[in-house]
């Protein structure tokens, strides 16, 4: 049944007088009422429709509304909803089985957790227990979620107000960000080659003896789409291996597809010792997450007790809804799709860039997009500052209000325009949104010298 004028508003009402939203000051709020939502549009209480081209939060992989994933989850809680942790089902073996298919080299057991944050509290924990070690290394340019040690890995800002209880023994490095090198490198090998120089003194100044982990993301997301220099992952390995140190891999925003391969570290023919997965495993449907670890770590605990454990780890219900949508993944050619997608948005990102002075980069890899703007290509003076004061950022606002007037939904951040819509997106569709980026990028232009 439609809803009348006044249910519309009272839905907006009751979202803003009892609950709290993410990342916001909770005064002046005004949410997208949505009412339904399929493919690749959301569509509001009032029939408005928006293109969705950051996959909401880069996780809706398949895209909205695929009802079998529906299905899956109606069959798997006519049988059983929920069990403790402790029990085998056939969903959970199944899903584990298919993760380890599709996860590089040796990875081949999965803890289940309830999303990507958990993935990442718990890859730190393991690590820490299996090498005896306290310290983990991860990017100033980083982001692993908001719980307690997955905000304290991070490098992002978000960190700040809790930084005075942050959790102790994480560690920060420079990224390998050639566009904005703090060694002002000639190349982008060369800038990888000095932020890995960088990582190698950090752990000789920390004792190599004292670090667990070091924890990179497979790709670059929320910080900008950051892209790594060829070779800069195998050296990684190389360095992780050369002290005894842990590689951990966070796959949860640029896993399943999203990078035009299964994962990103599968662009760089590496095998982290575990990684860390979640968002695109579902695709959003359900919450779900993992830690995956290596045939080596797994044995390790054959004989040594694994100290973690969550209620609804492995839950039925969300293994039903993450096995379907992979299965749909794969019959569906998404991973393929992401790739050629990827390329065509590159080559409409070229096209703006000749007609729009303030785009200074673009970073992309499959459909994890990211334009930088910038007031002038030259000094790279940035459209807004990194971590930037809300009356610093009348830029930002005004071409986020634009997008949204325009009927789309993105990720607009500090002077990034992300690009990341479902791995089901078309020519036509990706042609729709650009034509609603160009023209919030003409604001970005009026602020160019």
């Amino acid at each position: 049944m439609e809803a009348t004028q006044t249910n519309k508003q009272q839905i907006v009402l009751d979202n803003l007088d009892y609950t709290l939203f993410s990342w916001s000051k909770q005064g002046g709020l005004n949410p997208i009422n949505v009412a339904r939502a399929e493919g690749v549009y959301l569509y509001d209480q009032d029939d408005k429709k928006y293109i969705d081209f950051s996959s909401q939060l880069m996780n809706v992989n398949i895209g909205h509304g695929n009802q079998r994933v529906t299905e899956a989850v109606m069959r798997q809680m006519r049988e059983v909803s929920y069990v403790y942790p402790g029990m085998a089902t056939e969903v959970r073996g199944t899903l584990g089985k298919l993760i380890a298919q599709l996860t590089p080299g040796n990875l081949t057991k999965t803890f289940f957790t309830l999303g990507g944050a958990e993935a990442i509290e718990n890859a730190i924990k393991i690590a820490r227990i299996y090498t005896g070690r306290p310290k983990v290394i991860a990017q100033y340019r980083s982001y692993h979620g908001a719980t307690y040690a997955a905000i304290s890995a991070s490098g992002d800002p978000r960190k700040h107000p809790v930084d005075a209880q942050a959790a102790p023994n994480f560690v920060h490095v420079e990224n390998p960000y050639f566009y904005r090198c703090p060694w002002n490198s000639a190349s982008m090998e060369e800038c990888g080659e000095m932020a890995l120089q960088h990582l190698e003194r950090v752990i000789q100044f920390q004792n190599p003896d004292s670090i667990a982990a070091l924890l990179y993301e497979g790709e670059s997301g929320s910080s900008g789409c950051i892209k790594y220099p060829p070779a800069y992952w195998k050296r990684l390995r190389e360095i992780a291996d050369k002290y005894g140190i842990l590689l951990i891999d966070d796959e949860v925003m640029s896993g399943f597809g999203r990078t035009g391969q299964w994962f990103g570290v599968d662009h760089h023919d590496v095998t982290p010792d575990i990684m860390c997965i979640a968002k695109g495993l579902t695709s959003g449907y359900l919450p779900l997450g993992g830690t995956v670890v290596t045939d080596t770590i797994a044995k390790h605990f054959d004989e040594n007790p694994l100290i973690i454990g969550l209620t609804y780890s492995a839950h039925p219900t969300a293994c039903a809804a993450a096995l379907e949508n992979l299965k749909i993944m794969k019959e569906e050619n998404m991973v393929e799709n992401a790739a050629t997608m990827g390329r065509y948005v590159e080559h409409k990102v070229a096209e703006l860039q000749e007609k729009h002075p303030s785009i200074g980069d673009f970073r992309n890899t499959g459909l994890l997009g990211c334009i930088e703007l910038v007031k002038n290509r030259k000094s790279k003076d940035p459209l807004t500052p990194w971590n930037a004061k809300a009356a610093d950022s009348e830029p930002t606002m005004r071409m986020a209000a634009k997008i949204r007037a325009l009927g789309m939904f993105t990720f607009v951040k500090w002077n990034f325009i992300f690009i990341a819509p479902p791995l089901c997106v078309t020519e036509e569709q990706i042609d729709e949104g650009m034509h609603i980026i160009a023209k919030a990028i003409e604001i970005a232009d009026e602020y160019c010298y």
